[in-house]
């Protein structure tokens, strides 16, 4: 994944639209579905509690098949891109022990791998407003820095590949 400069204005207005129109279908179709069922077929106890459940489920699948349909239209891409850096970042989070290990004894995949999580981590962190973490990141930033300089590594983080997390 390459990182791309995001605007973060309307990112931001994206996403609230998006998260809105998502709250909004979501309570209504929740509750549509549930009383077309309960009208259907009603319970003499009074209980409704699976078509209220399956009001939500089937309401949450068609926001999900949405959601996936629209993926490509380009007023989604500010928060597509997101998901996905996201879904990066998660990536290497899970193998990140094994990463700086791998680090501290020189190999170059994994310097690169977690400095394409910093940069990233930074971008998505400022995106989000996020800032309180900064101070963090740049602390292990220094110290990746220790390292490439240590073992006279260079790293473009436009060469990253998720596949070069196989070997952690």
């Amino acid at each position: 994944m390459l990182l791309e400069a995001i605007n973060k204005a309307r990112y931001r207005k994206h996403l609230n639209y998006v998260i809105g129109a998502c709250v909004v279908a979501l309570t209504g179709g929740s509750l549509g579905v549930a009383q077309c069922l309960i009208a259907l077929f009603p319970d003499p106890d009074g209980s409704h509690f699976h078509w209220n459940l399956l009001g939500v489920i089937v309401t949450s699948l068609m926001v999900a098949m949405v959601l996936l349909k629209v993926r490509r239209h380009s007023y989604m891409y500010e928060v597509v891109y997101v998901w996905d850096l996201k879904q990066a970042l998660n990536k290497i989070t899970r193998k990140m022990t094994k990463l700086k290990t791998a680090a501290e004894q020189g190999n170059v995949d994994a310097m690169l791998a977690i400095q394409f999580s910093y940069t990233a981590s930074k971008q998505l962190w400022e995106l989000d407003d996020n800032l309180i973490t900064m101070d963090d990141l740049a602390t292990w930033q220094a110290h990746l820095d220790t390292l490439l300089k240590q073992y006279n590594v260079t790293v473009d983080i436009k060469e990253y590949n998720a596949v070069l997390l196989k070997q952690f």
